[in-house]
């Protein structure tokens, strides 16, 4: 809100004006002053008033009939001109006119404007220097009128620089002047004060004129120098050993302490901002270039130290390695082991820095991480890390996890018949990694086909692979054996061959073929002889004999399951087609035979030709047995037995 001034005997801005009418006309003015300074900005109150008129007539205007710009409140016999905030278009000439009956009195008050409401600003061009030039900006801002301002800066009690601001400026307006001084600060300078005092002469008169100043105290800087490190107790150390290194910089102020280590691109890590800077247990990584750099405001400076780390030797073993193969469900233990370390610490991780999946128990020199059961999970390269002190080593082992649990699997399309085509199958069931599988097919000593498989690299998963061939089975293979061999190398590890086989003997079927009847005596019989039918058949398996009648209307009609079918008295009715057929789980072949049954009255003056046959083979051979009979008893006479005797003989 903005602060209001009354003038009071010149020390205040309010202005009284008092007409003062006596028993004829008089008029007198408080205070005697023709003239008032109002700031921008606060607030300023006219006030006329008169004495010896009951009821006078008030008003104010500007000598040039400008506007007031103003509030007016008037009340009996006194009225105030009212100005808040005060700017530029509130300085005139005012005049407070009365009329009291028929007499006009007037009174005129002249206000003059001026700003001056902010201390001046000390600004350097950079921070002070010792020997080094800077400027020193002295401002006042928002003055009006400037051609009455003066500023004057003063180093302690020297003045440097005074200037005035003579030419009037073209308009009004509150503007922001300035004296500049460059000098070059020196030791002596540490702790002065700058000081800028504005003047600002309003008055015409004898009065005094508003003064304001501003002081700040000069800092002046020394930028870092003669940066030193001093090492304890030596740039030369052992893995484990510890060193504090001490730096000191001169400057002004006291320079800040930054340690810092120098990287292989030339960057800086930085490590600490104490003066001293202390390295335990030293790793021969931590040698290099260390830098300490004192720095303030106007300047650093750097020194370096180089430290060399010698290496303090240890072995890390991991075993089995560097590769171990692991059958899916079983137990793998990694091994890690340290020599010529005191108190190693043990860690465990996969390349990709996926979960372990495994058990890890260190104690003393060795650490062992236990995959149990092993799974697609433990197939990584494990990595054991070992911290001797600040050192570290690194081991590796890759566990390469598979899967060939069974032998392999044959099967056959059907049954084994010779002269029929016939596929076999081989399969190798939850077989891992099956890119690597090889199936291999053997008949006897033979190979009849192989097959490799490629990777599919879409899953990890336990697949049954197989390899099928087609062939045609002769009574050749019967008795062979087919081999089937798989295979499961993985890469070139060396560890007991992966392999498994499975053997089947062949045994191949036959159909039946070569289906006979022989009848005993003759198909063609008479009423009441008994006769013999036997059927034989040959195959693989050994046939079964099936005897069917076949009927009239074409069926079959089974008899009996006997190789041999006999009728001890045949009648008329047992006349027909009589069928064998052999049979086994390939095939069928049958042979037929018609029996004929003849009534005996037919028969009576019938010579058949087997009777003919008969006769005539008794007919040769009674003489013959007679005959042989005849020389045995002579030969067993003689003690020999000649042929051509015989033949003589005969």
């Amino acid at each position: 809100m903005l602060r209001k001034m009354f003038v009071i005997f010149g020390a205040s801005d309010i202005l009284w004006m008092v007409f003062a009418v006596s028993q004829a006309s008089q008029i007198d003015i408080f205070p005697s002053e023709s003239k008032i300074f109002a700031q921008i900005g606060d607030s300023v109150s006219l006030t006329c008033s008169t004495t010896g008129c009951e009821s006078p007539s008030l008003s104010w205007r500007t000598q040039i009939d400008s506007p007031l710009n103003g509030k007016v409140k008037t009340e009996g016999t006194t009225s105030t001109l009212i100005m808040d905030p005060v700017s530029f278009e509130d300085e005139h000439q005012y005049l407070c006119t009365a009329i009291c009956k028929d007499k006009k009195l007037e009174k005129a008050i002249r206000v003059e404007i001026y700003s001056f409401s902010k201390d001046p600003e000390i600004h350097l061009s950079s921070p002070a220097e010792v020997g080094k030039p800077v400027t020193v900006t002295c401002s006042v801002p928002d003055v009006y009128p400037f051609e009455r301002l003066e500023i004057e800066l003063l180093k302690g009690n020297h003045p440097m620089k005074v200037q005035d601001f003579l030419e009037p400026s073209e308009k009004k307006a509150q503007e922001t002047k300035s004296l500049d001084v460059t000098f070059s600060p020196t030791d002596e300078d540490i702790g002065t004060a700058l000081v800028c005092q504005a003047t600002l002469h309003i008055y015409d008169d004898d009065s005094p004129p508003k003064v304001r100043k501003t002081t700040k105290e000069l800092e002046v800087y020394i930028s870092p120098k003669d940066t030193a490190i001093s090492v304890n107790p030596s740039t030369r150390l052992q893995e484990g050993d510890s060193v504090t290194m001490t730096c000191t910089s001169a400057g002004l102020p006291a320079p800040r302490i930054l340690w810092s280590k120098k990287l292989d691109n030339g960057n800086l890590q930085l490590l600490s901002e104490n003066a001293t800077l202390t390295l335990i247990s030293m790793r021969a990584e931590d040698s290099g270039i260390y830098v300490c750099e004192g720095n303030n405001p106007v300047g650093k400076d750097r020194k370096e130290v180089k430290l060399i780390v010698q290496e303090k030797n240890f072995t890390v073993e991991i075993s089995p390695g560097p590769q171990i193969a692991a059958q899916f469900g079983d137990s793998v233990v990694l091994t890690c082991d340290v020599r010529d370390c005191e108190s190693p610490s043990f860690s465990w991780r996969t390349l990709i820095d996926s979960p372990l999946n495994g058990n890890v128990r260190s104690e003393g020199s060795k650490s062992t991480l236990t995959l149990s059961p092993v799974s697609f999970e433990n197939e990584h390269f494990y990595l054991c890390t070992v911290m001797c002190g600040q050192k570290k080593l690194e081991k590796r082992i890759q566990v390469k996890p598979y899967s060939f649990p069974s032998n392999p699997e044959i099967e056959m399309s059907g049954p084994l018949v010779s002269g029929n085509p016939v596929t076999v199958s081989c399969r190798v069931p939850n077989v891992y990694p099956s890119d690597r599988l090889e199936i291999e097919l053997f008949k006897g000593e033979s190979i009849m086909m192989n097959k490799t498989f490629s990777k599919d690299v879409s899953k990890k998963a336990l697949e049954t692979k197989s390899l099928e061939k087609t062939f045609i089975p002769t009574t050749e293979d019967i008795g062979n054996v087919l081999v089937c061999l798989a295979r499961l190398p993985i890469d070139e590890m060396e560890f007991e061959l992966k392999q498994r086989q499975s053997t089947q003997t062949l045994y191949v079927n036959v159909a039946p073929r070569d289906t006979t009847i022989l009848v005993s005596p003759s198909s063609i019989l008479e009423e009441g002889s008994s006769v013999n039918m036997t059927c034989s058949s040959n195959g693989l398996p050994a046939p079964k004999i099936l005897w069917s009648r076949q009927l009239s209307n074409g069926d079959l009609q089974p008899i009996s399951e006997n190789a041999t079918l006999s009728f001890m008295s045949t009648k008329m009715e047992d006349s027909g087609i009589y069928v064998c057929e052999g049979i086994n789980q390939v095939g069928t072949s049958r042979k037929e035979v018609n029996l004929i049954i003849q009534g005996r009255e037919s028969n009576k003056d019938y010579f058949s030709p087997e009777l003919l046959v008969l006769y005539c083979a008794s007919s040769l051979i009674i003489p013959a047995i007679g005959m042989i009979i005849y020389f045995a008893r002579r030969a067993n006479m003689t003690g020999s037995y000649s042929l051509v005797e015989a033949q003589k003989v005969c």
